[in-house]
């Protein structure tokens, strides 16, 4: 994961609540349900097919990758014989396994860059669900967790995906990205790459980067809701709450897709923020150390992977990959209520709010009530956002956080289903940091 900009300090961030589960679905995996979420549909039954992920095959993957790293001045960087020898390493796993797959060179500090795009044959060309992952170190050690972990991972879902002779609806792309660690040169030359033709046939875009830090946690990326659901439910399903990664927020391959109007998503077991004592009651692990204490140093090495982070992450990431593709492109459903009216965000200041009144509902709001939220601030960081229902029942969207980049723009998840549905509805926004300024543009709530 790319080194964060200079920022000066901020809270840390607190857990988003946990919503109800959603049943994920065709509707959930086309491009227009960032703009509306998807309803509750029955999921499809390539979901309950997705394969366990043998994690001594990913570590199989790790092992090489350290031995590689070895061999080339303990490092595996952008324009280093490690990297090279990396992505011929996983190119030919993939070629073997029947991928067609591509190789894309770029230029970044005098040195010839690579990245990787694997197709798998089949599948609708013009609905694409993507997988990527980093697989560049930094030079100051071997990167095994950051990102050898995500790039094992995806790598391993894929050559399953093969094993399966996987004949999906979708069809299926793997990326696997160079110079990320330089403000994800090679994620961002891939997407400028494109016609404005083929940027719009990839449905869905998912990063994983850092999945099996040795002090885990578990989270997810929030862009999408039902991405995000997606990935919650299936943790859900085997006891483990996740939390909304603020720490990852626009320092990975994600990004470029997202800049280019792509939805995405992904997991994250974290880097050099400090887990808290609840975090390590809710996920185990050692309170008051980093996530991960080898993030971007020499000791990131094949010892440095929690084996059972890593399992679950692999595991959910081919629950993803058999589900997504899966799906029909039929668009979602749902009633909105919005409200566009500009509302100025003091600095600092009092929490303003911005109504939204819902009539002709009957009974109660639903257990997965979407909250569409376009804020446009200088640091979000500052930002605390919450949901106030009719009846004064407030849902926390947000925490404040050491967040620095711009916005809000992202769909909230909220189970009002003890709640009224008619009423008016506020969103309340409180800048509790200096220096920054913002509005909230606009914001919607979808039943």
């Amino acid at each position: 994961m790319t080194e964060r900009a200079p920022r000066r300090s901020r809270l840390r961030r607190s857990a988003l609540s946990a919503a109800a589960v959603v049943t994920l679905a065709a509707a959930l995996l086309t491009p227009a349900a960032a703009a509306a979420p998807a309803a509750p549909v029955a999921a499809p039954s390539a979901a309950a097919a997705a394969p366990d992920i043998p994690v001594a095959n990913v570590k199989a993957h790790l092992a090489q990758l350290q031995s590689i790293a070895t061999a080339n001045g303990g490092n595996r960087a952008h324009g280093r014989t490690g990297y090279k020898a990396s992505i011929d390493y996983v190119k030919a796993k993939l070629d073997a396994a029947g991928y067609t797959t591509t190789l894309k060179t770029f230029s970044y500090n005098g040195s010839t860059g690579y990245s990787l795009i694997a197709d798998w044959p089949g599948g609708d060309t013009s609905h694409v669900v993507m997988a990527g992952a980093h697989l560049d170190s930094v030079t100051g050690g071997p990167g095994i967790n950051d990102n050898g972990s995500g790039s094992a991972g995806i790598l391993e879902t894929a050559l399953a995906v093969s094993r399966a002779g996987l004949t999906p609806s979708k069809h299926l792309r793997f990326g696997w990205w160079g110079a990320e660690e330089y403000g994800m040169i090679g994620s961002k030359n891939y997407v400028n790459s494109l016609s404005a033709a083929d940027r719009s046939k990839i449905e869905t875009y998912l990063n994983f980067d850092m999945i099996g830090s040795p002090n885990p946690g578990y989270f997810t990326y929030r862009y999408d809701s039902a991405l995000d659901a997606l990935f919650r439910d299936w943790f859900a399903g085997i006891g483990i709450s996740t939390e909304q990664d603020f720490e990852g927020d626009g320092r990975s391959d994600h990004a470029p897709f997202q800049d280019a109007g792509i939805r995405v998503g992904g997991l994250f077991s974290g880097a050099d923020y400090t887990k808290t004592s609840a975090q390590a009651t809710k996920w185990g692990g050692t309170a008051g150390q980093p996530f991960d204490r080898c993030y971007h140093s020499s000791c990131d090495t094949s010892a440095n992977i929690n084996d059972t982070a890593l399992d679950r992450m692999t595991d959910a990431i081919a629950y993803a990959i058999w589900t997504l593709s899966a799906g029909s492109t039929t668009p979602p459903t749902g009633t909105v209520f919005e409200n566009t009216a500009d509302v100025q965000i003091p600095d600092n200041g009092a929490a303003v709010t911005s109504a939204v009144t819902v009539t002709g509902r009957t009974g109660n709001a639903p257990s997965a009530l979407q909250v569409g939220v376009d804020i446009k601030h200088s640091y979000r960081g500052d930002l605390v956002i919450d949901l106030v229902a009719p009846n004064g029942t407030a849902f926390r969207l947000k925490a404040s956080s050491s967040d620095s980049a711009p916005n809000v723009q992202t769909t909230y998840t909220v189970n009002a289903s003890a709640v009224a549905a008619n009423g008016t509805w506020k969103l309340k926004v409180q800048d509790v940091g200096p220096q920054d300024t913002g509005y909230i543009d606009s914001w919607k709530l979808t039943f």
